[in-house]
């Protein structure tokens, strides 16, 4: 396990413990409760990729994941996935048409 593997392992966990713990609080809106599972199960994955040593490779081609992706979403599971992530950046305010 490198630097950067380490300390994602260690956040990973806590967001783990904090999810399970957000899943048992019974005071959770019925909407928010699959929200929870979904992540919780993305970064059970993801610790276990850690713990098995194939943490960081694309599950479609085995190729290595960009180390800055990791580091943005440490579940990214593929490198398709890390062309989604574009439908999440700020846009500007200032635009070109005025």
């Amino acid at each position: 396990m490198n630097a950067l593997q380490e300390q994602l392992f260690w956040e990973l966990r806590k967001t783990q413990v904090e999810l399970l713990r957000s899943l048992k609080n019974k005071h959770q809106d019925d909407w928010l409760i699959p929200i929870l599972q979904d992540e919780l199960a993305d970064i059970s994955s993801a610790i276990y990729k850690i713990e098995h040593g194939n943490f960081g490779q694309c599950e479609m081609s085995g190729e290595p994941l960009p180390e800055y992706l990791l580091k943005i979403m440490p579940t990214i599971k593929s490198s398709k996935d890390s062309d989604d992530l574009e439908n999440y950046y700020r846009k500007p305010i200032i635009s070109g048409f005025y």
